[in-house]
């Protein structure tokens, strides 16, 4: 069953932060690959961070040192802590599973056929 539903989202200040999470049902968790992308009106989809089953990270260079993508093995929940925000990163905000383990570029929105509906962040300066 393919399930992810994404919760979190909001309004919040220049500098302030967030959590996201992703609620997923067993069989989208249990994938190799995990990951956050976010859409800005106008934008084409871009990857934010990513987590493979062996826990290796992968992030966007304009989110290093500010997002942290982490797993909850016990919840099939994964989660993006947002510190530091900025107005830039206003967006919608979705969690994807990737379907096969690959070599091809985890923040790759084309590697991930199974999406959630999103969830809305709007950062104001």
């Amino acid at each position: 069953q393919v399930y992810l539903a994404e919760s979190g989202g909001g309004s919040v200040q220049a500098g302030g932060s967030l959590r996201l999470s992703c609620a997923t049902s067993t069989y989208v968790y249990r994938q190799p690959r995990l990951a956050w992308f976010r859409q800005a009106p106008g934008k084409e989809r871009e990857g934010v961070a990513a987590v493979d089953s062996d826990g290796v990270t992968s992030y966007a260079d304009s989110v290093k040192g500010r997002f942290t993508i982490s797993k909850d093995n016990v919840e099939n929940t994964l989660y993006l802590q947002m510190n530091n925000l900025e107005p830039g990163d206003t967006a919608v905000y979705y969690c994807a599973a990737v379907k096969f383990r690959s070599s091809g570029d985890p923040l790759a929105a084309p590697e991930y056929p199974y999406w959630g509906q999103g969830t809305q962040v709007t950062v104001s300066s």
